[in-house]
């Protein structure tokens, strides 16, 4: 791997609007919100899992970030460094929802159905000219399940397979948004990808066996 120079690190797109936000320039931190809003609450929504806490724990990340940019030296990306700010502030909530446990079981299922439901049109799209009612029905549950696996997954696999799979992180920035060494990295993901295949291979053994 190229180690890091400041002339590379200088010439990621978000350099300049991180530089001008740090100056107090609110329109350029505007437009970092607007880039990475989405993945954040994404993010975040894998960890807290109760959707009407996404919001809030997005918008206190993007407080702590903005406080924090004149302490932002560029030694990692910005959204890397971002992602670090957000997994910290989903921890705290977390050690906050220990004292009330409650969760909204309606708030899990909705989030699972906002995530079925997105990738619907992908499915659709690639699969309109062959697709079978039964074979659509088959890719819903297999996503389902994914989904339900993850979920099931520690809270330290789930931060880590997300970050990757999902977000599309390198293990190199995964190990920064996370603070741990790049090999304890490499291992929560095969765990957790090793945790989803045996909880989906039943499934898929199954949809191997029947004729559409």
């Amino acid at each position: 791997m190229t180690p890091s120079t400041p002339e590379s690190r200088s010439s990621h797109p978000d350099t300049e609007l991180v530089q001008r936000a740090a100056g107090g320039d609110h329109r350029a931190f505007e437009l970092l919100y607007l880039k990475y809003q989405r993945r954040v609450e994404r993010l975040i929504g894998r960890m807290v899992r109760d959707v009407d806490l996404v919001p809030d724990i997005a918008q206190e990340t993007f407080i702590r970030a903005y406080r924090a940019l004149p302490q932002f030296r560029g030694d990692a990306q910005f959204y890397t460094w971002l992602y670090r700010i957000a997994v910290n502030t989903a921890k705290k909530h977390l050690l906050d929802l220990k004292r009330d446990p409650t969760v909204a079981m309606s708030a899990m299922r909705s989030s699972d159905d906002d995530e079925t439901s997105a990738s619907e049109p992908e499915q659709s799209q690639g699969t309109a000219d062959n697709a079978t009612p039964d074979s659509i029905l088959a890719s819903k549950e297999i996503a389902l399940a994914v989904n339900e696996a993850m979920d099931a997954l520690p809270e330290e696999l789930r931060q880590a397979i997300t970050l990757r799979e999902i977000e599309g992180l390198s293990y190199d920035d995964i190990a920064q948004a996370l603070s741990c060494p790049i090999g304890t990295v490499r291992s929560r993901i095969f765990r957790a990808r090793e945790a989803i295949s045996n909880r989906i291979k039943p499934m898929l053994d199954r949809q191997a066996g029947k004729r559409w």
